[in-house]
């Protein structure tokens, strides 16, 4: 298993690409609830990026944080009905998604083509934009590691076939800034047409606002971040 050099941030070879994440984001990933994942750097790759779930059990406090955050920015968007995976397990390969893109938070905050619960989903430097979730059947238990690393070939094999397709509560379609190149988004290539004082025009309630704060301070304590 190849991992990821420089913590991920590298260009490296990655044939079938995988990052480890702490409970319950890899979930809310793979069950495409989460379309965002944010990081403090730029996303080495484009296409399928399997997830997986790291060792640490994640508290009950955690994991309400993330839930209640996902039922308001989804609300936002008129969506009361998010179905939450029944459990997080841990150390376990549970699906992938698909990395179209990466951008700025302040762009997404900012990117009217996208719906406004996406857009509060940035809460990081760096936005990478995931479609097309899947999850394993069965996960698979194995070891992760920090960044973006490559999956064993005997591992990939046997999960490639153990797929199925996730229907989230509001599936987005990013829109490429040149449909003929799918390495268009990018940091900086949405922000053309952006004034410079343009912010989300996304108008937080009270519940919203204290949402976010629990969802900023569930991800420092948990040390989300690799």
């Amino acid at each position: 298993m190849r991992r990821g050099g420089g913590g991920g941030r590298g260009s490296g070879n990655y044939t079938n690409p995988c990052l480890t994440l702490h409970q319950p984001w890899a979930s809310l990933l793979v069950y495409g609830i989460k379309r965002i994942e944010g990081r403090s750097w730029t996303a080495p790759i484009r296409g399928r990026l399997w997830i997986h779930a790291a060792s640490k059990v994640p508290e009950e406090d955690t994991i309400k944080a993330m839930e209640d955050f996902y039922r308001e920015i989804y609300a936002v968007n008129g969506i009361t009905d998010v179905k939450f995976p029944e459990h997080y397990p841990v150390s376990r390969l549970l699906g992938c998604v698909e990395v179209v893109g990466c951008v700025r938070c302040d762009e997404l905050a900012s990117w009217e083509a996208v719906p406004e619960g996406v857009r509060l989903e940035g809460q990081t430097d760096f936005c990478w934009l995931c479609e097309q979730p899947k999850k394993l059947l069965v996960p698979f238990e194995m070891r992760g590691y920090q960044g973006v690393y490559n999956l064993e070939k005997k591992i990939y094999e046997a999960a490639v076939r153990g797929l199925v397709s996730v229907e989230g509560p509001m599936p987005v379609k990013f829109p490429f800034p040149d449909p003929q190149d799918p390495f268009s988004l990018k940091p900086g290539s949405i922000s053309e047409g952006f004034s410079e004082n343009k912010a989300s025009g996304v108008e937080k309630s009270e519940s919203l606002s204290v949402a976010i704060a629990g969802a900023r301070a569930a991800a420092t304590q948990f040390n989300k971040k690799y």
